[in-house]
This record gives structure tokens, sequence and C-alpha cells, in this order.
């Protein structure tokens, strides 16, 4: 009878169990007092079974929830903080959707920490196996999402040393997390949301890293079915210590874990907002690197003020490049990586033929001002890191080391002084503030 919409009840009418059990449950809106009361008072033995249309509303945090089926689970309908929040720019992820990679969709044999495929997504990895980082154009049906990131594992760590790491982090800036109102009495809980898929059933812990104040709090999730899409929703809990600060430099470490050593996961896992203790960190954590082959992916991924995890504000491309290019811009085209060859993009100056004593120019406008002052690498046309190639006569001669190069950084711009010994010289750049 679950669903079956209106009934007229007539005089004398007489409720079975069932009647109550199944059409007026649809028709209420039941109350508890968490959605871990909610989840429990479901499925077992003489409990209720839950179907598509329900509604719930948990007082912890005022928020009402519809049931949507099994795919999507409880959806949220309104929250006590839902009219506070911003109808855009919610999301202080960037490149959630993982749409931009400017380095290059697919890394190989990485065992270290660092920047690889999609944009504002960071490796961190210490001494636990070799992966492969890639993005790919596999996403949950129906989401609206068509690429996620991965991580794949190509040489295996069964056991790993104490200190061994490895997970995915995003970095954000202080400047940009003021909404949460950490430190203060009027501080708000911290929603994250993602999509997830992997071949390794089980436990995985989600990471909140306070840096300005060395403070921390960890969630687990499950990855229920093997190869599955997943929807994951965890609301981390407000914290009334340690404010960010307001600037530039990072505040917050958004992390993933995706396998660990005993350094973090011997003590007991934090799920309240503390000093930072490394053995409370990943309690539980599956590990990753235990066989070739394993994977992990994710995207769709969120972050935003409140105890409501509110559909994913997807964007304009060139909205999240922008963004994207506050930490890495290039010159070569958005899907060419850097060390390609090609002189598409190319950044030149021309000079006297020849004329070794004569200095010339050259600059380099960015799209978007740096988050500070960046690290420049230079590439000639055929892709090696630190030369230039010079024009001279009707013909180019690439790999070679720039004269007496006086270079010039700021936020905004870029500029080297060359020494003129070729009619022109002509080269690619990228140019990188991350944190």
């Amino acid at each position: 009878m679950a669903g079956a919409g209106s009934k007229l009840f007539t005089s004398g009418s007489v409720l079975t169990a069932e009647q109550v059990n199944t059409y007026l449950m649809d028709q209420t809106i039941m109350t508890f007092a968490s959605t871990s009361a909610r989840d429990a008072a479901f499925g077992g033995a003489g409990e209720a079974t839950l179907s598509e249309g329900m509604f719930a509303f948990t007082t912890d945090t005022n928020t009402l929830w519809l049931y949507t089926g099994a795919t999507d689970g409880w959806v949220n309908v309104l929250g006590s903080d839902i009219g506070q929040q911003a109808l855009s720019n919610r999301n202080v992820i960037i490149n959630g959707a993982m749409q931009v990679a400017q380095r290059g969709t697919s890394t190989a044999s990485l065992t270290a920490s660092g920047y690889y495929t999609a944009d504002r997504f960071r490796i961190a990895a210490s001494s636990l196996g070799t992966w492969t980082q890639s993005v790919e154009a596999d996403a949950p049906t129906g989401s609206g999402f068509r690429k996620s990131l991965k991580m794949l594992c190509t040489t295996a760590d069964a056991s790993p040393a104490a200190s061994d790491v490895v997970r995915i982090d995003q970095l954000l800036e202080g400047q940009n997390l003021q909404q949460f109102a950490k430190g203060t009495s009027s501080a708000k809980q911290f929603s994250l949301s993602f999509w997830v898929k992997s071949n390794v059933t089980g436990t995985y812990i989600a990471e909140l890293s306070d840096v300005d104040n060395t403070r921390q709090v960890s969630a687990s999730y499950t990855v229920s079915a093997s190869a599955t899409w997943e929807k994951k929703t965890i609301t981390f809990p407000a914290d009334t210590t340690g404010a960010f600060d307001n600037d530039n430099a990072e505040s917050l470490q958004v992390r993933w874990w995706l396998g660990a050593g005993t350094d973090f996961t011997s003590g007991t896992l934090n799920t309240s907002w503390a000093s930072s203790t490394n053995a409370n960190r990943a309690v539980g954590q599956t590990n990753l690197a235990a066989a070739t082959n394993n994977y992990w992916q994710v995207t769709g991924v969120q972050l935003e003020a409140g105890a409501v995890a509110t559909p994913f504000e997807f964007e304009d491309f060139g909205i999240t490049l922008t963004k994207c290019q506050r930490y890495y811009e290039k010159t070569y085209d958005t899907t060419v990586a850097p060390a390609t060859a090609t002189n598409v993009g190319f950044l030149g100056v021309g000079g006297p033929d020849s004329v070794a004593s004569l200095y010339v120019w050259s600059s380099w406008r960015y799209k978007v001002d740096k988050r500070a002052v960046p690290t420049v690498t230079i590439y000639d046309i055929a892709g090696t890191s630190g030369k230039v190639t010079g024009w001279q006569s009707g013909s180019s001669t690439n790999n070679l080391t720039p004269n007496n190069a006086n270079w010039i950084n700021g936020v905004s711009s870029h500029a080297v002084l060359f020494q003129a010994n070729y009619a022109g010289f002509y080269y690619q750049a990228v140019s990188s503030a991350e944190l």
C-alpha cells in the first residue's frame, strides 16, 4: 500500500496494522533526534521498511529529509541554516567536477607528493605503493558529472611501514573560508559531499586539517559495493576554537585517505575537533595499496558551510579554469600538457641578428593574478625544461640556455631579460603559485 497517494477513510473505518505501518507512515513526518537515530529505525527485525516518499525531521539540526529510494537515499529538503546559505559560491572546493586538468590527464609511476592531473587536487604520498593518477571519462550516470579523478595502484605494499601514507588532498586559502566562522561562537558545521567508486570495499577516512591552529577532525565512510558509484555526505562539527587566518596562505586541508601506517592508525579516530594527533587521524582506513590494480575514484566534491549538504554547484567551465589559474597557469593551450613539443601559444622576443651585447625583454602578462609570487619554468619549443629556442637566418635552434637571463616575477606578470645572440627567442612557460 506504500505510495498509494490519498485514501478516503469513512466513519467507523478500522485501520489495520498494515495500513498504519505502510500507508500512514508514508503520509506523516517522522521525528528523530538525529540522522543516526533515523537510520537505525528502519530495516531491522520488528522495524518499519523504508519506502520512497517518506519524510523525516531531525531535531538536532532542524532538518527535513525526503527518502528518494535506494540510490540517493535521504535527501535534505530544508535545514535550519539553509536560508542563511549563499545561493552561489557555496562550494569552497575548486574543480570538484574534475573538469580542468592543465598538467595532463594521466601520470604514471607516482611515489611522491605533488600535483599531477586534475587541478587543485594533490597526491600526498610517502613510501606506500606506486600509483597512476588519471582523469577518467567515468562518472555516476545521471549525476551531471562526466569526469572523475582516479588513483590506480601499480606496485603494491600490503604491509605499510609506520610512517607510510597515501591520500588525496585539496589545500584551501584562509580568506576563502571565513563563512565557516571558525573559532567564534557562531561557528558553522562543514558539510562535505562527494561521489566515490572503488573495487576495494571497506572503511575509508575523510579529514579536515586546520593548518593555522594545528587542529583536525576525521570521519569514516564506507565503500559498500565494489566498482559502483556511491554518494557520500559527511557533516563535520563546528569548531569554536581557532579562527582561520584571513589571508592567501594555506589554512585548511581536505583529505581523503587511501592508506596509512600505524603512525596514523594506532589511536582512536578523532571525530571531534581537537589538537592534531597523528595516531588519531586515519584509524580504520582500508589499505588501497594492498594489491595491484586496486583503484579509487572521486568526483562531485563539495564543501560548504552549515549542516545541509546542498546539490552540487555546477559552474561554467571558464569560471572553474579561472579559479585554477590563480594557482597554475601556462602558455600552452588548455588541453596541452607542459613539456609538449609545440609552438602554439609561445612567448617570443625579437632582436638584431647576432648582436651579443644587446639585451631584449620578453614579458608574460598573466590572465589571472597569482595567489603569491609564482615559480616560473620555461621550456623550449621541443619541450626541454630550462631552455629556449633561438631563431636566426630562417632556422630555429632548440636547447639553448638563455644568456645572462634576468628574471622578474610578480603576481600579475613575468618578465625576462635576454642577451640577444640570435635574431629572436621563443619559448613556453608555466607559472605555479600552488599551496
